[in-house]
Order: C-alpha cells, then structure tokens, then sequence
C-alpha cells in the first residue's frame, strides 16, 4: 500500500508545533501513567496530515524513544529484582504479543489508506473504553491460574500486540490492566512490566515495517522525531508532577472523550 502525505505541509512540520504537540501528548500521557502515544496517532494524522501508514510507523518510533527513556526511570520505584520475579509474565504476554506485533505489522503494510484509518478509529473507541473502565482496576487477585492463565495471557499477549502494531503505541494501555486481572500483579510493578514487555513487541512491528517504502518517512522527518520525541518526555514529567494536583478519575472521561472525538475525525478520512 502506498501511504502519502494528507497535505504539503506535514512534510516540514514547523519546529515549535512538533516540541509543543508532543509536550501536551506527554502530559497526558503522564497523568495516566502512560506514553500518550494513544493521543499523538490522531495529532499525527489530523494535525500534521501524515498519511495513517506514515503516521503509525512515526507514531511507533516516537513511542520507542519514550518508552525506552521511562523504563530506566521506573527503575527507581520499582528495582530490577522484583521485574525478575515476574519473568513468568513478561515471557507469557511476550510470547503471544510478540507474533501479533508482526502479523498486526503485516496486516496494516498491506490495508488501503481507507480500511487502515477505519481500523485506527475503531481501535482508539476500544482504547476510550479501555480508559473508562480498566485503567484504575488495582485489584492484584488473579483471575485464572495454572495452564489457563498461561492461555489467556498468550492470547491476550497476542491481541495487545495487534493492537499496538496498528497504533504505533506500546500498549500500556492494554498491558496494565492484563497483567493486574489476569496474573493478580500490583498496579505498580505492573506499570514497569508493559514497559519491559512493550520494548520487545514494538521492536517486532517496528521490524516488520521497515519493509514497506513508507518506512522512509523516519529519514525524511529526523528533526521532526527528534522535537517531538523531547517534548513528550518533557511533558511525561511534567504530567507526573501534575498527579498530586489532578484527580485521575475526573480527568479520565475526559481524556475518552478526546479519544473519541479523534476516533471521529479519523474515520471522516475513510470516507
């Protein structure tokens, strides 16, 4: 499939528009404890006008910087030692989302332009929903155990990492909930697991776009990466700061309904 660009203009994004869009998406991200990724794909595409292939794979890029700049971080809350004793979860989830991160890689290279920004906002309504209702389950009681568990988590890998392939995003979203309910993990060690787990599964999407000709997009927007790259971290720190002045649970509904307004405006581009 052969992505372009929506209009001229997305081809030189002007410097202070990519550091500042991607420091709101930081900061929103950080108040929930995620990337934002799940915020910059509609920023990409709506406001910038990069086509949704081009988008996604910008979208994923980004999403790498981010994540592998948290994780270090995470360190100091939650130590290595205890991620360790949770190695039967992240080689669980992996081994499921690891393959769907490349067959969701797969599937998106070869979609038309209109049945990828259907899938994306279909994808972000899933995610509003996400948001809505699973992100603050902090309950760490398993739901399945034994063989079952091991199934489910598989399978519940492999659908994050469909998810995320199609998105660009790394999943936290999705993971967090997952390893809460399904392995009874608490919250906080949860949030360092769907980092340790989303490095690899965005590796495997990542490898497999770098096939398709839209993956030059990454060459010919360097700068562009790099300014937004920095104002998202800059804005996940910022957003963590906000977290003891700011109630998560009022601003949740609101953060979905952002999703779904983009989700909105996205599908409009299918038709």
């Amino acid at each position: 499939m052969e992505d372009t660009m929506l209009n001229t203009e997305a081809k030189h994004p002007k410097p202070y528009s990519a550091f500042t869009g991607g420091a709101a998406i930081g900061t929103l991200g950080g108040l929930i404890g995620l990337g934002g990724a799940e915020f910059r794909l509609p920023l990409l595409i709506g406001l910038f006008g990069f086509g949704a292939l081009e988008a996604v794979i910008l979208n994923k890029a980004m999403s790498l910087i981010v994540v592998a700049s948290a994780l270090p971080f995470r360190t100091a809350d939650v130590p290595l030692r205890e991620l360790a004793a949770h190695a039967d979860v992240i080689v669980t989830l992996l081994s499921g989302s690891l393959i769907g991160a490349w067959h969701g890689a797969s599937w998106a290279s070869q979609l038309q332009s209109k049945s990828l920004y259907r899938i994306i906002a279909l994808a972000l309504l899933g995610i509003a929903a996400a948001l809505l209702s699973a992100h603050d389950a902090s309950t760490a009681t398993a739901w399945l155990i034994g063989w079952q568990q091991t199934v489910v988590g598989c399978i519940a890998g492999y659908g994050i990492g469909i998810v995320a392939a199609l998105l660009g995003v790394a999943g936290g979203e999705l993971l967090i909930p997952t390893i809460v309910l399904l392995f009874g993990v608490d919250i906080k060690i949860a949030g360092s697991l769907s980092l340790v787990i989303s490095l690899p599964t965005m590796l495997a999407g990542f490898g497999r776009y770098s096939r398709h000709q839209s993956f030059s997009v990454l060459a010919q927007q360097k700068v562009f990466i790099a300014q937004m790259s920095l104002g998202s971290i800059a804005g996940a720190f910022f957003g963590s700061e906000l977290l003891f002045y700011v109630s998560v649970n009022m601003l949740l509904p609101i953060l979905a309904a952002i999703l779904l307004i983009s989700a909105f405006k996205i599908w409009r581009n299918a038709t």
